[in-house]
């Protein structure tokens, strides 16, 4: 579906800008810019499509997702005050993109014949471990190991589309449906500083 490969390589696009702005802020060079950049954009669908068994991993097969991987190391180098300018909009679209990624990993795992359990843990995959492979490389702790509400948004949303295509033949309804439960959950717990964290007052 054509809207759908727009929005991931959009989603690509933005969590390249997101790994290469991290390594700017760490003093990368420009070498180490593009490789955080990649596997920011890539990591989490590379991860998924190696453990369900696709290889050469999906990104290998389209050019697109590499050109717009550059395009957004130069963007990033270029623009750089005006985009930390738009940290707002760029909590949104890096949200956006992991609803969207949490889909369409969750599809594609059931694809492959697997279990939900499975398909969900895959979606989540896809969605986040791009950020987590980009935390680590730059020394930071990951954020789903922090208090913030993020793979369980992802996880809320994978459930939804589940639900949702047991009762509509709807897909691309179901999809922008679960996406924007991910969206919402996840910008919500944020403005309200919501957390799974339990702290024990002694």
């Amino acid at each position: 579906m054509t809207w759908i490969y727009a929005l991931d390589l959009f989603g690509t696009f933005v969590f390249a800008i997101s790994g290469v702005l991290t390594a700017i802020h760490k003093k990368f060079d420009i070498v180490g810019a593009i490789i955080i950049g990649i596997v920011t954009a890539v990591g989490g669908g590379t991860l998924r499509d190696l453990l369900i068994g696709e290889t050469p991993v999906s990104w290998m097969k389209d050019l697109n997702y590499f050109i717009v991987i550059l395009l957004a190391v130069l963007i990033s180098y270029i623009f750089r005050i005006s985009i930390l300018k738009l940290r707002k909009s760029m909590f949104f679209f890096d949200t956006l993109g992991i609803g969207l990624f949490t889909i369409l990993g969750l599809q594609k795992t059931l694809s492959f014949g697997l279990a939900i359990p499975i398909a969900l843990l895959m979606g989540i995959v896809s969605a986040v471990f791009g950020g987590v492979i980009r935390d680590v490389l730059t020394n930071v702790v990951p954020l789903i190991f922090r208090k913030e509400i993020y793979a369980t948004a992802c996880l809320i949303g994978g459930l939804v589309f589940l639900g949702l295509d047991q009762i509509s033949d709807l897909l691309n309804l179901n999809m922008m449906i679960s996406m924007l439960v991910v969206v919402v959950i996840r910008y919500v717990s944020v403005r309200h500083q919501w957390s799974l964290n339990y702290s024990r007052k002694e």
